[in-house]
């Protein structure tokens, strides 16, 4: 019985649960598809990465002979489907479908349509490339009053081992290192960037073909310089181990001026898209550890964010979609300012946060939590918009990991079902964990001055908007006590200046 294996743009891992059951006489479908490419308004970076990546995937499974049919995009196939049903057609001796289960709930919804439309049986294998499945984390969340991920992670800790000493027990006495990841960047911390790769043939020609055909998407594909086949990509995190790693523990959260990556890995990038493999990496930081590499909140701090939250947040996704995607607990409607697709705004911070975003389809965790998304939340801009954005302008994003990311916990638009309180912040916080307010034309100390900071504006606003909804949350009490503390004059004086913003979002 011969069958169509489909392998799906963030599905090029060698060790694809479909790869390990294809035989000889089957026939291995990569595609390049319309609907894929242009559902959201891609980064030209992403397109690249994943048109590329699937490009020298076919490579290597042709090397290692499997029969490949690879559909490039000038082929003009409008879906995923239509790339299927020609496959078939010129594979007449093939009578059923096999595929590992897809990432996001509406491809999904896409392929359980295929065994009625092309009348052959579909065999959707789980995806084992994540370490919890989705029965486990139902298992886990079933009866609990709150999905905690702090709780969630010690169950994945346990569960894999890392990280613990012969008792089962965490290494350096604790389960949870994020205090220590927090450090504010001296004036004199000198970044150490990611490795970058040369653009190959393969990838010369992608680019042209982006170039071409999503002019007006954003980015450029000028400086594309990011791995695209698993050797690079495991020479990239080999970089990240040796070189950043021990930097990345204290400064985890930092944030410098015209510095994108600090010491962060990037490979999110790599991973998500089946490049480089969970296990593997997780391995290579806890022997880093344990040869006295790196410290303790370095390795943990890691570890936390691959076994703890990217593992968590598929979790959440299979189980809550597809109403998760359509919860807006803050009735959040303003709709998206310009800036946030081009970076021209006098807030230094966004400036920079979405610059970065443009020029390498990349920002980190903070830049896209406290900055572009604690703005969103603050100003209560629209879900659907922020989400969609999100899930554009990132060369990691797929919406099983952006969507709780975003919804849950930067616009807290599912009510606690992700975090325990609204990631809402003043200038304060941006100033104690960057040098951003030292350049920027608004003043981080005041907020109702002409020149007032806008998250300091906002921040009280936001609170005294959505008090009826926030004020009996428990965590919400002291900064509701100090918006009650102050004069009634003064909180008119912010509300004022809060509604002034909101009309000249754009100007801001």
């Amino acid at each position: 019985m011969a069958k169509l294996i489909v392998i799906l743009g963030d599905q090029l891992s060698p060790a694809l649960p479909a790869l390990r059951e294809a035989k000889s006489d089957d026939v291995i479908l990569l595609a390049e598809v319309q609907q894929e490419a242009t559902y959201v308004k891609h980064h030209k970076h992403k397109i690249i990465l994943l048109f590329s990546a699937m490009r020298h995937f076919a490579d290597v499974l042709r090397q290692q002979n499997y029969q490949v049919t690879y559909l490039d995009y000038h082929q003009g196939h409008a879906s995923l489907t239509a790339a299927v049903e020609q496959s078939l057609q010129q594979h007449p001796q093939l009578d059923g479908i096999m595929l590992t289960q897809c990432g996001e709930y509406r491809l999904q919804q896409e392929i359980n349509s295929w065994q009625h439309t092309f009348g052959l049986p579909v065999e959707i294998l789980e995806d084992d490339r994540f370490l919890c499945n989705a029965a486990m984390f139902a298992q886990w969340a079933d009866g609990r009053k709150q999905l905690r991920m702090e709780y969630f992670y010690r169950e994945m800790r346990r569960y894999t081992g890392l990280l613990l000493d012969s008792k089962k027990q965490p290494l350096g006495g604790q389960w949870n290192f994020d205090k220590a990841n927090r450090k504010s960047p001296p004036a004199d911390l000198q970044a150490i960037a990611p490795l970058q790769f040369k653009p190959d043939d393969i990838t010369l020609e992608v680019m042209k073909l982006v170039t071409e055909h999503f002019a007006g998407n954003p980015g450029s594909a000028d400086n594309f310089c990011y791995a695209v086949t698993g050797k690079q990509a495991r020479q990239a995190f080999n970089h990240f181990v040796s070189e950043q790693l021990a930097r990345f523990g204290d400064y985890q959260d930092a944030m410098v001026l015209d510095q994108p990556f600090l010491f962060h890995s990037i490979c999110s990038i790599y991973l998500n898209c089946g490049l480089l493999d969970v296990r593997w990496m997780c391995q290579k930081v806890e022997a880093a550890y344990k040869q006295d590499k790196v410290a303790i909140n370095a390795a943990e701090g890691f570890i936390r964010q691959l076994i703890g939250w990217r593992e968590y947040v598929r979790g959440l996704y299979w189980l809550l979609m597809p109403d998760y995607k359509n919860r807006n607990f803050l009735n959040a409607n303003r709709p998206l300012p310009g800036f946030y697709w081009h970076g021209d705004t006098k807030m230094r911070c966004m400036q920079q946060a979405i610059s970065h975003t443009m020029t390498h389809a990349y920002s980190h965790h903070i830049q896209r939590l406290m900055i572009t998304g604690n703005f969103a939340l603050l100003a209560g801009l629209d879900v659907t918009e922020v989400t969609d954005w999100y899930l554009a302008v990132y060369a990691d994003a797929y919406e099983w990991v952006e969507l709780p990311n975003t919804l849950g916990m930067a616009l807290f638009a599912d009510d606690g079902v992700l975090a325990s309180k609204p990631y809402a912040a003043s200038g304060a916080y941006i100033n104690r964990m960057s040098n951003y307010c030292q350049h920027c034309h608004y003043k981080v100390k005041d907020s109702t001055g002409d020149d007032a900071c806008p998250f300091n504006v906002l921040y009280w606003d936001f609170l005294a908007r959505n008090e009826q909804k926030l004020g009996s949350n428990a965590r919400m009490q002291l900064a509701y006590k100090n918006w009650h503390n102050k004069a009634p004059e003064q909180q008119q004086a912010l509300r004022d200046k809060a509604a002034d913003y909101l009309i000249k979002l754009e100007q801001l």
